[in-house]
Formats: structure tokens, sequence, C-alpha cells
């Protein structure tokens, strides 16, 4: 093949993303052939459900097979946007700043130990050659496309499923010194919300419920529970804050940016109405910002 694709893909905890999809990061196993093959993957003579509920968190995305499919499933729904179903391709994919040196080289091991991979995705036939796997630090990823409007100095924070990715970027480039990455993402927080319904009112707020109400500030839920959304939202927002003085940050003059899932958390709950203080709310940042690292690499001949 000759027909390059560069796929970036974020493998988060609560989704999947690619430049133009987003799904649950979820996968099980039909044991038998389904009557019906919507988000349906083929892979090695098994079926797979792509999407539904989301897995539990692990310790490393490598462990399972379970990131592999998912994998298989972003690129078919973004090869077929792209009207191509034979491809050889390079995956732009990302860790979070602080274990990214760790867990690089695994993570490449991982997502090219097939080269030549064949499956079938919704019934159609896809056959690829992964020939790169390149991975990037997540959050600095998220604004690539916009480091040149930056000053002298910006801290992003990139607030995701499981973890909070803080980065200075000094001068336009990164300081890896003084990232941080704090294990209390959004998946903490739909916790302690389920938590505290239980407690209160005896029944727990279904996940969906508290992403719409992240996103969109309104529910159609009864006071009682948009109530106790509302409050942990507060807290969790607040918390992130507090991370940040404690890494020293100024909050009234430091330059912010939000990114991840979690910046429409911040935007809506966090109280702040400050011009230091920006939001980028799309989800897929840092998926595309994965495809421009590879192509510039690609065009350095890295």
């Amino acid at each position: 093949m000759d027909n390059k694709e560069v796929i970036g893909i974020d493998h988060g905890f609560s989704q999947m993303k690619t430049v133009s999809s987003t799904f649950t990061s979820g996968v099980t196993e039909i044991t038998t052939e389904p009557a019906f093959f919507d988000d349906v993957l083929e892979f090695e003579g098994k079926f797979y459900k792509v999407g539904g509920s989301r897995m539990e968190v692990r310790a490393t995305k490598t462990e399972t097979d379970e990131y592999y499919l998912l994998t298989l499933a972003a690129i078919a729904k973004e090869l077929r946007k792209r009207g191509k179903r034979r491809a050889d391709v390079v995956l732009a994919v990302g860790l979070p700043a602080t274990r990214y040196g760790d867990e690089k080289q695994d993570f490449i091991d991982y997502l090219s130990r097939d080269r030549e991979v064949s499956f079938r995705f919704e019934q159609y036939d896809y056959q690829i050659n992964i020939i790169k796997v390149s991975v990037y630090p997540q959050c600095y990823a998220a604004v690539v496309d916009r480091i040149g409007t930056f000053g002298a100095k910006v801290v992003v924070v990139d607030i995701g499923s499981w973890t909070v990715d803080i980065i200075p970027v000094i001068n336009r480039k990164p300081d890896d010194a003084k990232t941080n990455t704090i294990q209390q993402g959004l998946i903490t927080c739909m916790r302690d919300i389920n938590k505290q319904s239980v407690r209160k009112l005896g029944d727990g707020i279904d996940e969906t419920d508290i992403q719409h109400y992240m996103i969109y500030g309104s529910s159609s839920l009864p006071k009682e529970y948009i109530e106790i959304m509302n409050k942990s939202l507060q807290e969790f927002t607040a918390m992130i804050y507090n991370s940040l003085r404690e890494e020293k940050y100024n909050m009234k003059t430091t330059p912010f940016v939000f990114v991840g899932g979690g910046a429409v958390v911040m935007k809506n709950f966090g109280g702040y109405e400050q011009e230091n203080i920006s939001y980028n709310l799309d989800v897929r940042a840092n998926a595309k910002g994965y495809e421009t690292l590879a192509r510039i690499s690609m065009r350095n001949g890295l």
C-alpha cells in the first residue's frame, strides 16, 4: 500500500477521540454472531461491541487487549470519514506528560504488535499496515495549533477522565521540569457525585446524566439530585484551582488555558470570569494536536 494516513487518537478512560469522531471507551465481546452490526468490530474470528458503558480504569492502557480493539474501531471510523478502507497508517497518540517517558515504548509496542492488520467494522472490511506509532505528551498537543499566539508564559491545564495534566509553556516551549499530573480527573468527580447521591437520597445518578449536566449546566432530574451535582462540581473546580495555587501560580495574573473534557466544567462551575483564563472546549483537541505534531515530524524527516 502507498496510501499513507496519519490518524490521531486520544485514548481516554471515558471516551476515545479522533479528529472526527468520539465514542465511549467500552468494548464487550459478543459470544455469537450479532443480529445488528452497528459499532460491531470483527477481529480474529470474534465479535466485539464497541461503545456502551465505559470500562473500569486500568493502571495502564496496555495490560489488556481492550484499548487495542478500541484503536482498531477508531481507525475504521476515521478511515471511513476519509473514504478509505485500505491504508498505510501512522498512528499519532498520547500519554500523560509525567508518565510519557516511562510508558512511551510500551504503548508503541502495544499498538504496533501487528504491522499488517485485517478486520471488519460494521460489516466493512479494513486492511491496514501500521508503519509507525508516534507518541506525544497530552495537554501540550491540545494547544499546539495556538502556540504562536502565546506570550512568555502560559499554563495549560488538561482535565481528562482520570488525570489532570499541568504544563507551563515558557517562551512557547513546554517546561518539563515543572510539569505535573494529578490523578483526580472527571471520573473521580462523578464517583463522588454518586457517593453523595446514594448517601443522601438512596440512589445514584447515571453517568450520562452527570455528563449532560457538566456540559450544559441544565438537567431534567429532580432538584435534590441537581443540588448534589452542583455542589460536587463546584468542589471539583475548587480542588483544581487549589492545586494550581499549590504549584505557586497566581490565579489573578498567570494566563491559564483549560483544555480536555473538563474545560467545560471549569467554565460552567469554576466561578472565575477573568481575562487571564481561557478555555478550549474541543474535546478532540489532543487528537488533532497529535496529528499536527506527527505531520511536522514527518516533514522534518523524523
